[in-house]
């Protein structure tokens, strides 16, 4: 049935009551309640608001249409059990065109919900099925799939030894050619005379130790020619003390003016006369 048919019957006339459209609505179907409010001319209504219950809830406000000899009131609802349903529905208030107010009884409207589940008699019940057979017990070996794995056990380290591979024979380095040493001249003329004063301390100091092992590099300048002094007085100790005495003063840039290519060329030929 169409559910507008109720509608345009109160529409085209009065009509006591509620009615429910559909006419057989199933659990969880919208369901409209209208009724016709009489009213003069001039006249508006104003529903109340319907609220939920245990097993009805309102889906929205209510809605006024113009109608015939009054307003139609309409509520959307949706029921959630099947079986009969007697709705209270709220006042619905008329206000007339010089501030008028009068108020008519909401009522209440039977709504027949049918369920959407078949009757439960009407439901046939399978037969119950009979115990599946106990499954057989399996007689055979398990030595072939022990077997097998011991193959792929066997195949596999073959492969891994097969694809191992042995150490490459680098060649043999070529020596690396050291680089010519930069000239005295070029470091004083690029403005680092503490650079030849630190080659040509080094230098020194080497070879003072190729003659005296106690006088290590690692000591100072006063230890070492303390130790040039008494392990090997023959050696010219107050040159080196002049000219390492001095290399330390250019290369901690206490001395100034003084002339750094004279004193390498000094620290030179000591080296040379300590340990030829």
């Amino acid at each position: 049935m169409n559910p507008l048919v109720p509608v345009l019957a109160l529409l085209q006339g009065p009509s006591p009551g509620w009615t429910a459209a559909p006419s057989a609505p199933t659990v969880g179907d919208t369901i409209w309640l209208t009724r016709l409010v009489p009213a003069d001319a001039g006249w508006r209504v104003r529903p109340g608001r319907l609220d939920a219950a245990r097993d009805l809830e309102p889906l929205g406000d209510a809605t006024v249409l113009r109608a015939t000899g009054g307003w139609l009131v309409r509520y959307p609802v949706v029921v959630w059990t099947p079986g009969r349903h007697d709705v209270t529905l709220p006042p619905v208030w008329r206000l007339g065109p010089a501030g008028q107010a009068d108020s008519v009884s909401g009522g209440v409207a039977a709504v027949q919900v049918r369920s959407v589940l078949p009757p439960a008699d009407s439901a046939r019940r399978p037969d119950p099925k009979p115990a599946l057979d106990p499954l057989a017990r399996s007689d055979e070996s398990a030595l072939p799939v022990v077997g097998a794995g011991a193959v792929a056990g066997l195949a596999l380290a073959s492969g891994m030894l097969l694809r191992r591979r042995r150490p490459r024979k680098l060649p043999t380095a070529r020596p690396i050619a050291a680089e010519p040493e930069t000239p005295d001249a070029r470091w004083l003329a690029a403005g680092e005379p503490k650079a030849v004063a630190a080659r040509a301390a080094a230098r020194l100091r080497a070879a003072v130790a190729r003659a005296v092992p106690e006088a290590h590099p690692a000591l100072s300048t006063a230890e070492c020619l303390a130790a040039v002094a008494a392990r090997a007085p023959a050696l010219p100790l107050r040159d080196l003390r002049d000219v390492l005495t001095a290399l330390d003063q250019v290369d901690f840039a206490t001395a100034h003016g003084a002339d750094v290519g004279a004193l390498a060329q000094r620290a030179s030929a000591l080296a040379a006369k300590v340990a030829p």
